[in-house]
């Protein structure tokens, strides 16, 4: 009996360990690590310096420096030297509702003398380097079988239907942007790099992914010392950390755990696809407290950040669709905005509406402790 008993325990212990094991999986911070190119596409190479290769090693370095953090799950889309469609990069993404999407490549130019880092998230541009870049990166589907048909209406090479493929990721724009800015921060601040900023282009593989997404340009390799740098397993270490150090970053910021009906991140429907809120928002008079909210710490305040961009506006109603008591941050690379303030978070999620029904269907809340940034987590702590 006392050995049948035994035996019911220990079931027991496994079956409760295995329940907490799997829901601290499904708790994870998603990750995906996308090399650039690979296989017979070898990307751009300059005096012996191969993209596809670069892209491998550092995205391998940022993975395993990732998998460090327990709270940290790293999908690779390749971690060998294999081809890998371009539309399957963004579906392995979006079939691991992943939180995020990193994609790592090197620049080229014939000149051979740019150089500097830069990051994009998905815009439309006018801007010809940005387009060109795009074009580059996307005329891999030519190597691809059936591609007429998989692509079927667009064309690599014209920036008309490059510029058409916004749309999607407008709802995740502005947690895309802050990812950006941090990866840039960490090459600008820690190791010094040049910084060509956190642009915009049309990059098909950002376009059809679920998630905030960035596509990260390490270096030129065309521009030799660069190429020696990027090419280094000094310079790759770190490459990788600065880039492990931003995504971690942004996790405090943008955990796993934000409940998607506090308006944190994005919400997705069952495709992937944004969802809209079909549900009508509540009036948007100044809202009494919930009774539930507790005094929050002295210093705290919430904001609603409705907008990041490299433009410099001036702070009138006529810039934001009419709304008043806009701030901005310019300290880094891309400017964000805000609007209204408040240390109370029931108020702080009427303003997510009111900027909402304004338009600013991307907006987000965020907190801020005697001037520095917080999640929205600690604040409310």
């Amino acid at each position: 009996m006392k050995g049948n008993r035994k035996i019911k325990l220990a079931l027991l212990f496994f079956i409760a360990f295995s329940v907490s094991g799997f829901a601290q999986m499904g708790g994870k911070f998603k990750v995906v690590l996308d090399a650039g190119h690979g296989g017979k596409d070898y990307g751009a190479i300059y005096h012996g310096f191969i993209e596809k290769n670069i892209a491998l090693n550092v995205a391998l370095k940022v993975g395993k420096i990732l998998e460090k953090d327990p709270g940290v799950q790293v999908i690779y889309t390749r971690k060998t030297d294999v081809f890998i469609e371009l539309i399957e990069r963004p579906n392995i993404a979006n079939k691991a509702d992943a939180h995020v999407f990193v994609s790592i490549h090197c620049n080229g130019e014939a000149k051979k003398s740019a150089f500097g880092t830069e990051t994009f998230v998905i815009g439309n541009t006018k801007n010809a380097s940005n387009l060109e870049v795009a074009k580059k990166e996307n005329s891999v589907i030519i190597l691809e079988k059936d591609s007429k048909t998989k692509y079927a209406g667009f064309d690599p090479n014209s920036p008309e239907t490059l510029i058409g493929l916004v749309a999607q990721q407008e709802a995740y724009i502005n947690q895309s942007i802050d990812l950006a800015s941090k990866v840039q921060d960490n090459f600008t601040e820690g190791l010094k790099r040049k910084s060509r900023g956190v642009k915009q282009a049309p990059f098909w593989v950002l376009h059809k992914t679920a998630m905030p997404s960035i596509l990260i340009e390490l270096g030129f390799l065309s521009y030799k010392q660069e190429g020696e740098y990027l090419n280094s397993e000094e310079g790759q270490e770190e490459i990788a950390e600065a880039i492990a150090r931003a995504i971690l970053d942004y996790k405090k910021e943008y955990p796993a755990s934000i409940n998607v009906a506090d308006d944190e991140t994005p919400r997705r429907d069952d495709l992937g696809q944004p969802a809209t809120n079909k549900t009508k928002p509540a009036e948007t008079k100044s809202p009494e407290p919930d009774k539930e909210d507790k005094p929050l710490a002295k210093g705290t305040v919430f904001k609603v950040q409705i907008s990041a961009s490299g433009r410099d506006l001036e702070l009138k109603p006529s810039n934001f669709k009419g709304l008043n008591n806009i701030t901005k941050d310019a300290s880094t690379s891309v400017i964000k905005y805000f609007y209204g303030e408040t240390s109370n978070y029931s108020e702080a999620k009427q303003l997510l509406e009111e900027a909402k029904e304004k338009g600013f269907t991307s907006a987000f809340v965020v907190a801020f402790r005697d001037g520095k940034k917080v999640s929205v987590q600690e604040a409310l702590k």
